[in-house]
């Protein structure tokens, strides 16, 4: 992936094919939903409910409040309380303690955004 300039494509292919395997019996993934003028990353629909995602590759510091921001958006939206950002961490030398975690977060309109690290 590195000679490609979309970064995002590999993590976001994962994690694309593990839910897609979650819902296979009930839900379903959409891709690059239409959101207003954006598109959210991902939207979850599994029994009636519906799970907005944004992912995103750690670049700078402030990856995650781009991200919480953005999702915020969708979500003001979409009408929907709660969403997930996913930030996939590629710096090199970093550990998995450093790069796993799970971390809620409280948007800027209120939002409960629930953070992964990957």
């Amino acid at each position: 992936l590195g000679r490609f300039s979309y970064q995002e494509a590999g993590p976001h292919l994962m994690l694309q094919a593990f839910l897609q395997r979650v819902v296979n019996s009930g839900g379903q993934v959409h891709r690059e939903f239409a959101v207003g003028s954006g598109r959210v990353d991902l939207l979850v629909t599994w029994k009636g409910k519906r799970y907005a995602m944004e992912l995103k590759v750690w670049k700078r510091p402030q990856t995650v409040d781009e991200g919480v921001t953005q999702l915020t958006r969708y979500l003001e939206r979409l009408g929907e309380p709660e969403g997930y950002l996913v930030i996939f961490d590629r710096r090199p030398g970093r550990s998995w303690d450093e790069k796993l975690y799970e971390k809620t977060l409280e948007g800027p309109k209120g939002h409960a955004i629930q953070l992964f690290g990957m």
